[in-house]
């Protein structure tokens, strides 16, 4: 990936700082360039700052599996501008798995912070992929959909459809 210039990203969905930081290690293990995911940690934070990797931590209240995300939109924006004063690259946002208006949660969210913003979460269909699109955020992920054949189509067929889709 790096030789054809890519950034690694590696997803941990945790909420321990003990398996935060087992994450953290993996990530730079494995030389990733960001860590997302994972409840904030302190920790955490001063791990991937000493080791050069970019920390994109969840926001809110996450809870279970598949994760749950609760808490206000105000809440939330409220909480990552005080982490970005602690020095973490961006936000992993689980949108589609909030408890209110996801929509609106999106737009406000990537609207008002200024860092990297990566909606992941339940992106299932194309009416959510329009409402991406609108909020124009830095980056969204899609896994269990293409598992599930939300998209029609063999797995390559289903990432070239999404991406023909967002362009």
């Amino acid at each position: 990936m790096k030789e054809c210039g890519k950034s690694t990203v590696l997803e941990v969905v945790t909420y321990t700082e003990k398996a935060s930081m087992e994450g953290a290690k993996i990530a730079l293990e494995c030389g990733c360039d960001i860590l997302m995911g994972t409840s904030y940690s302190d920790c955490v934070n001063e791990f991937c700052r000493q080791n050069h990797l970019k920390y994109m931590p969840f926001v809110g209240k996450v809870t279970g599996r598949p994760s749950i995300l609760e808490g206000t939109v105000d809440g939330m924006i409220e909480e990552a501008v005080n982490l970005l004063k602690k020095g973490v690259y961006g936000f992993d946002l689980l949108g589609y798995r909030y408890t209110g208006d996801a929509a609106a949660l999106i737009n406000s969210f990537v609207s008002q912070i200024s860092s990297p913003v990566c909606v992941a979460g339940s992106i299932n269909t194309y009416k959510r992929l329009d409402e991406i699109k609108a909020a124009s955020p830095w980056g969204f992920t899609i896994g269990g959909a293409f598992f599930e054949n939300k998209f029609n189509g063999t797995f390559n067929e289903q990432i070239n459809k999404v991406c023909g889709y967002i362009r």
